[in-house]
């Protein structure tokens, strides 16, 4: 067979066939993957919506429990700072060297008070009994059968009698 020579109209419109052919394909083939993303997009309305509960009303019941809930341990919070600077404060004032020889001399004094009182009672010059003054409070004693009755009448009229029985004291 003897092949012909085409001439170059023929070949002209081969080629342009050929390009033909190309962009439809080309175009059918962007057609289809712009397809496939217009499936996946999906448009709707703009709405504007508040994000607070307060303004939108979804969960306010449980935003206004967070709100009181801080707002009552930010007051919890600040009452037991101030009780506790109060605390330090009054420890100062409690621990200053004023204080501390304040508190050494009434334990002294009182010591003193309860060693008379002893040697009142048990010394070698034994009184049956005795009454004084102390803050306020009047205490008497009295000695009778082998028993020590102390009575303690305060302020307010209050009295408190305790009675003991002499023979179990011993040192």
């Amino acid at each position: 067979m003897v092949r012909r020579k085409k001439t170059k109209k023929e070949i002209q419109a081969e080629e342009l066939s050929k390009q033909r052919i190309l962009y439809g394909i080309f175009i059918t083939g962007v057609l289809l993957i712009i397809g496939v993303f217009v499936v996946n997009i999906k448009a709707d309305t703009i709405t504007f919506k508040f994000k607070s509960p307060s303004f939108n009303g979804v969960g306010t019941s449980s935003h206004y429990l967070t709100i009181d809930s801080q707002t009552h341990t930010r007051e919890m919070t600040i009452k037991e700072e101030l009780k506790a600077l109060q605390d330090q404060i009054k420890r100062d004032k409690e621990n200053t060297t004023l204080a501390r020889f304040i508190r050494s001399l009434e334990s002294r004094i009182y010591a003193k008070i309860a060693q008379q009182i002893v040697n009142n009672m048990f010394g070698e010059s034994q009184s049956t009994e005795g009454i004084f003054e102390l803050e306020g409070n009047t205490i008497s004693y009295k000695i009778e059968d082998g028993m020590i009755t102390l009575t303690v009448v305060d302020a307010d009229g209050n009295e408190t009698i305790i009675q003991l029985p002499l023979g179990d004291f011993s040192f």
